[in-house]
């Protein structure tokens, strides 16, 4: 039997752990650090978060497929996607208004066909719905999208600015922040 050089075995090594780590990526989590104050207190910047994927369903790359998740996306889960108002990057908003409910911003409140959302992790912001270029406050969220506001309603451009968050470009739940050590715990 012959037997292996030490080279050709580290680089066997390497492409193996290269595409174990880009498959697990692919389908099952990735990594993504927060640039923006919009999600202030749950998130702040530099904060590094792990998005689970299979929760919702991980995409197929290439195509438009999805393999089917554990789960559809709830109210009040802060979740990753891919905005339409910029597709090179991923946004990360929490999750307030499901497909086909009625959503009001008046306040600093926010109504869900009609009656007061009470759920801590979104009752406890204050929702701007004056200013800006706020066009989406009183809206009704079509079949297959999401409404999505961060918790820093002031200096967040999210679902009130561009409308709705295709189910399709839902990337993940926001799990864990992970960095820095201080910081470390569950996404609420």
């Amino acid at each position: 039997m012959k037997k292996k050089s030490a080279l050709r075995e580290w680089i066997e090594s390497i492409v193996i752990a290269g595409s174990l780590a880009i498959f697990l990526r692919t389908f099952f989590f990735q990594i993504y650090k927060i640039p923006t104050n919009s999600m202030v207190p749950t998130l702040k910047p530099g904060d590094k978060i792990f998005v689970s994927k299979l929760v919702y369903g991980p995409k197929v790359p290439f195509t438009s497929l999805r393999i089917p998740g554990i789960r559809k996306p709830e109210r009040g889960e802060v979740i990753v996607f891919v905005p339409p108002c910029d597709r090179r990057k991923a946004y990360v908003k929490r999750l307030v208004g499901l497909p086909g409910e009625h959503i009001v911003i008046k306040d600093g409140n926010i109504y869900v066909n009609g009656k007061l959302i009470t759920q801590p992790n979104i009752a406890n912001h204050y929702y701007y719905s004056e200013g800006r270029e706020y066009k989406y406050t009183d809206v009704v969220v079509p079949q297959g999208e999401y409404f999505v506001l961060g918790d820093n309603s002031i200096s967040s451009f999210d679902s009130r600015c561009w409308g709705f968050v295709d189910e399709k470009d839902i990337i993940g739940k926001a799990i864990f922040i992970w960095w820095p050590p201080k910081r470390i715990g569950m996404i609420e």
